[in-house]
């Protein structure tokens, strides 16, 4: 099939996420392999946001599809309430990988539902009903964890579940903490904690996070954020759940993003480089003492494909590539790298507001003017972002662009070489984006 007719028949016949489908135009993909994409004509881009953030291996590495290959060979399916042996071994081995007492999976098909059940057991643990979330967040797209998500995603599926309470992130969009890593972590905890005493903590089960903010702008926590985050809400027996969808898996150049702060959330939740996406999978972990309880009590979640060995098979495979080829180490060094030619965009480009990468989890700032004010306002847009989307994809790269923002998220196989010609094709568009500059 060629690109014509598989853009047609797929507008035709299908829906795209987040998307009017009459107004879509997307980029017809044969094949894969490493960091590269590829149209059945043969043109190529450069995958430079790893898909979703989720192809942390990169494209079609030989021993993942061997592993799908061979579990399909012997068993494809069963259902949830049995045993499998890519089910013990995966179990063990996240529990060997995961630091502290997450000793216990859950497994889901994907990030939303590892949420969702999450949700589901902070609450079933505590017997408390109240969540909080943070605005610059998002946990998913099924009704649960919408309602917890709290960028402009969830404005058309309003009205939300109950029991949702959002605070600010330590980075709110516009208004600051303060200026310092010390001052942002002490103000948002004091007003954290008024808040709490608000709510009545007897009445809140959990506080979600993503360890670091993935699609609301690449936000590492501040230094002693997640430590004073952790001994406050144990204060009031409020657990921690850290949602590791996106940035779990080397993606931060640490295994576990909750890793830089030096702590050990009670639940966390893992999808997207658990498999590289090469199958769908998500899963819960939990501490000891959640566990415990559940072997207790009913857990009162499942669905037909939880556990679904093809995908554990794959998952139990890409962790292995992950480790055994150093990845995580790769994407410590060459966010670096990274952050050097961001650095030098910054200096060639005064259309640049500035830049952040924690690993291979990074993004390119843009602004309106030298006032420094952003290109796009919250949730707003500027016709010059679908310029320069439209140039970056017709020169071979593929990535996303959110509001003010050029995310940058490679496969973590990457090497420096594709890091600059990654930044080669960025360099020649951020002109574009200079000559709409206010002065």
């Amino acid at each position: 099939m060629d690109s014509k007719e598989m853009i047609e028949l797929c507008t035709k016949h299908s829906l795209f996420s987040w998307s009017a489908t009459g107004k879509v135009d997307p980029m017809p993909i044969a094949r894969a392999e490493g960091v590269y994409l590829y149209s059945p004509e043969g043109k190529r881009w450069l995958d430079w946001n790893s898909q979703l953030m989720s192809v942390n291996i990169g494209h079609g590495h030989p021993k993942v599809i061997k592993a799908i290959q061979d579990q399909a060979a012997t068993l494809a399916y069963a259902y949830p309430g049995m045993a499998t042996e890519v089910r013990a071994r995966l179990s063990k081995r996240l529990a060997e990988l995961l630091p502290g007492d997450i000793n216990t999976f859950f497994y889901t098909l994907g990030g939303a539902e590892a949420n969702e059940n999450a949700l589901k057991a902070a609450r079933l643990f505590t017997g408390r009903h109240k969540i909080i979330a943070r605005y610059r967040s998002y946990h998913g797209a099924t009704h649960g964890v919408m309602s917890l998500t709290g960028d402009p995603r969830r404005w058309p599926n309003e009205p939300a579940m109950s029991g949702i309470v959002r605070v600010m992130d330590p980075e709110p969009y516009d208004y600051s903490f303060g200026s310092t890593d010390e001052e942002k972590t002490a103000n948002n905890l004091t007003y954290l904690e008024e808040v709490i005493r608000y709510e009545g903590p007897h009445t809140i089960a959990a506080m979600f996070i993503e360890t670091v903010t993935g699609t609301n702008g690449i936000l590492a926590p501040p230094k002693g954020y997640l430590q004073g985050l952790k001994k406050l809400l144990e204060k009031y027996g409020i657990l921690l759940v850290c949602d590791e969808v996106m940035c779990g898996f080397g993606r931060t150049g640490k295994l576990f993003a909750f890793q830089h702060g030096d702590i050990v959330p009670d639940i966390v939740t893992l999808a997207k480089g658990l498999t590289s996406s090469y199958m769908p999978l998500g899963v819960m972990g939990v501490s000891d003492k959640i566990a415990n309880h559940f072997r207790e009590n009913v857990f009162f979640g499942g669905l037909t494909y939880n556990a679904h060995p093809m995908c554990l098979a794959a998952a139990l495979a890409a962790v292995e590539v992950l480790i055994d080829e150093k990845m995580v180490e790769n994407s410590a060094k060459m966010g670096e790298v990274m952050r050097g030619h961001m650095e030098r965009m910054q200096q060639k480009h005064k259309s640049v507001r500035g830049h952040r990468n924690i690993g291979l989890f990074g993004l390119i700032d843009l602004r309106k003017n030298s006032k420094n004010e952003r290109l796009v306002p919250y949730a707003g847009a500027h016709p010059v972002m679908a310029k320069l989307g439209k140039f970056f994809k017709d020169e071979g790269l593929f990535t996303m662009l959110q509001w003010s923002t050029v995310m940058c998220n490679p496969p973590l196989c990457v090497n420096e070489a594709q890091i600059a010609e990654g930044f080669e094709i960025i360099d020649r568009g951020l002109s574009l984006v200079d000559e709409v500059f206010e002065g």
